[in-house]
């Protein structure tokens, strides 16, 4: 009896034992990677499973959106100007199985191929084009990471460039650019201004030509305006033809 009650209790105990091997939990945004005996088996999860100890093995892939950050690349540009641009991807596993199999570290060949492919999308692009079209080029990496990773099973959803840095020298060459073209844009509203004002006043001008009564009103109507301002002595001119129509009064009355 205390043989059997001792083999009892080893059978009982190592029973324990298989079934703790034997159950897994996998969180909602896991999967296991089943593997039988060395090949692929399945993924499972969420939730409870099951697995045969000593059999099966498993590496748990974690399925939510990583954020990895691209670090700072030294690049010419098309247009022969170095910069130092770095970028942040988004991407998720959308194949566990393929993440584990066809690639050693889907983490670390995604890091590198980002980096590859972005020196090659900016080596290709003009500095103009790279600080002005920004998103456009961020969907062109998109685009292109995601085809290389999709055999990988994973899904690249955003490729967003974060700084481009350029050199001190160029910084100043475009700040003189940028003066340079405020300025000519100044003087074209300068110029258009004045050619506005210039039809204005040759409008005008034809129109007091027509009425003598119309020039020595507005010539009245200066003096109002001048005689406004506090001066001791205002000098104005007197127009002749006004002189001569007064002269001519003065002698019908004489």
């Amino acid at each position: 009896m205390p043989a059997f009650s001792s083999s009892l209790f080893f059978l009982v105990l190592l029973g324990i034992i298989i079934l703790t091997r034997s159950i897994r939990i996998a969180r909602e945004y896991e999967r296991a990677v089943v593997f039988r005996l060395g090949r692929l088996y399945r993924a499972k999860g969420p939730g409870l499973f099951l697995l045969l100890p000593f059999i099966d093995s498993m590496v748990k892939v974690d399925l939510r959106t990583f954020t990895l950050d691209v670090p700072p690349q030294d690049i010419i540009t098309r247009d022969n100007v170095p910069v130092k641009v770095n970028a942040v991807v988004y991407f998720r596993v959308m194949n566990a199985p393929d993440s584990i199999v066809k690639v050693e570290n889907y983490i670390t060949a995604t890091s590198q191929l980002a980096q590859t492919t972005l020196r090659d999308v900016v080596g290709q692009s003009e500095l103009d084009d790279l600080l002005s079209n920004r998103e456009k080029i961020g969907k062109d990496l998109q685009k292109i990471i995601d085809e290389k990773t999709d055999p990988w099973g994973v899904k690249v959803s955003l490729v967003e460039m974060k700084d481009v840095e350029i050199p001190p020298n160029m910084q100043r060459a475009m700040a003189k650019q940028a003066e340079a073209e405020r300025e000519r844009r100044a003087k074209i509203i300068h110029a258009e201004g004045e050619f506005q004002a210039s039809e204005k006043l040759a409008k005008a001008a034809k129109i007091l030509s027509q009425y003598d009564t119309a020039i020595q009103l507005r010539y009245l109507q200066t003096l109002t305006e001048i005689s406004s301002e506090k001066t001791n002595t205002i000098l104005f001119p007197v127009p002749v033809d006004t002189i001569t129509k007064f002269v001519q009064g003065i002698k019908k009355k004489g």
